[in-house]
């Protein structure tokens, strides 16, 4: 299966950045791409965290689904949807933080999973300083999907965004339910990027033995805020096959679901687990 990891450097145009993900996806649809993944925030990186909550949506409502919808039907993709502000709803959250969501799209613009993100990102090194938790709230229970590719084979794919990478064990729940692919749609800091980024895109492939395909921001925003970029592709032996570094592009691989088995064959370390 062939898949394409869309890097973009958002700005705080919802337009803008919905024309420049629709040029890139017909790229990649263009090269016999099934499988094309978004950034964290595609649709925004605005001024201030009250910005995505000013865009939120509804769950199966409004413009931002609404594209990602028709652009999986008319181009027949499947659209893993990065990330955007999905309502929690009064009920549940009366102070209105939202969800940074994920939602995936078949080729038939239906939407078929929704991954909310678990861990929130916190940092601060004294001239940066972020707090997710200050306008999202945290999802709670791990997604994955199967994705039957043209070829016939289905692909169970895990999904996660971009802080949760350094968290393990949502990873090995992943492999646990059989999952061969894991996606990480991220926009890491230059900053923790640099330091981090590909020794834990190798470690989870590696400890899982499953691709690992991660779609990133990369570059300098509007809003002053610096990207890692660095959007790659990770085999189950944990070789990078494909990566680009910075700025808008894409990163196009092919998945070889027979390289996968042999992996998990030659070394059954999955089966091995003990705790």
């Amino acid at each position: 299966m062939k898949l394409a990891l869309v890097q973009l450097v958002s700005t705080a145009s919802v337009e803008a950045n919905l024309a420049r993900t629709r040029a890139l996806l017909e790229q990649a649809a263009q090269q016999g791409v099934e499988l094309a993944v978004l950034p964290e925030y595609f649709c925004l990186l605005g001024h201030g965290d009250e910005a995505k909550l000013r865009i939120r949506e509804t769950p199966g409502q409004g413009p931002i689904q609404d594209f990602l919808s028709r652009t999986a039907r008319e181009l027949g993709l499947w659209i893993v949807g990065g990330t955007l502000p999905i309502d929690a709803g009064a009920a549940v959250d009366e102070d209105r933080r939202a969800y940074n969501s994920t939602r995936v799209y078949s080729p038939q613009g239906d939407c078929v999973a929704q991954y909310d993100k678990i861990h929130l990102f916190r940092y601060d090194n004294g001239r940066e300083s972020y707090d997710e938790a200050r306008t999202l709230r945290p999802g709670r229970q791990p997604v994955v999907f199967d994705l039957l590719a043209r070829d016939g084979q289905t692909w169970r794919v895990g999904l996660s965004v971009c802080y949760d990478l350094r968290f393990p064990e949502l990873y090995r729940a992943h492999a646990q339910a059989g999952a061969q692919l894991l996606l990480v749609p991220s926009a890491f800091t230059h900053t923790t990027g640099q330091a981090h980024w590909e020794p834990l895109l190798r470690a989870r492939a590696i400890e899982n033995l499953a691709y690992v395909a991660a779609a990133a921001q990369g570059g300098r925003h509007e809003n002053g805020r610096r990207t890692w970029g660095h959007s790659m592709v990770v085999d189950p032996w944990g070789r990078v096959v494909g990566v680009h570094p910075e700025g808008e592009g894409l990163v196009l691989a092919e998945l070889d679901a027979g390289l996968l088995r042999q992996c998990r064959q030659q070394l059954p370390a999955l089966e091995h687990r003990v705790l």
